[in-house]
């Protein structure tokens, strides 16, 4: 779901927390060695997140927080914050060339990984890791 997180509205927060979980303490932030990652340049995106970040002729970035049951992929277009809260249970990642792609629904956004790409992976591989774990498997998976 996207949400607009601009302002503290305490039902989009609790509907972020319900979706993806509350933040990590501060004492398993370190545990798990961070929770965000690096700047991301965003270069490509679905229709709606095109038109909330094509308003202004601005570099678009992107950064991403983990959280226990899922991701947040936050971005800012103007003065407004952007939230993309995706559970892990609908989180697919595709990696093509030097570029990430994460789906969710009808939502997606791909970044470039080439530059900084030892900080992006390091990322990228814990994220894995917390998906794996928190992603329950059916024995129908299999086929």
């Amino acid at each position: 779901m996207l949400y607009n997180i601009s302002h503290k509205d305490p039902k989009i927060e609790s509907q972020i927390n319900d979706m993806v979980g509350k933040p990590f303490s501060i004492l398993q932030n370190i545990k798990k060695g961070g929770i965000g990652s690096p700047k991301l340049f965003i270069t490509r995106c679905s229709t709606e997140i095109y038109d909330l970040l094509h308003v202004n002729n601005t570099i678009k970035f992107c950064n991403i927080e983990l959280r226990p049951k899922g991701i947040i992929v936050g971005f800012q277009s103007r003065l407004d914050v952007y939230a993309l809260a995706i559970p892990f249970y609908k989180l697919v990642i595709f990696k093509p060339g030097n570029s990430l792609t994460f789906h969710v629904d009808h939502h997606y956004i791909s970044v470039d990984c080439s530059k900084n790409s030892k900080g992006v992976q390091k990322f990228i591989d814990k994220l894995e890791l917390e998906k794996e774990k928190n992603t329950f498997y059916s024995p129908l998976d299999v086929y």
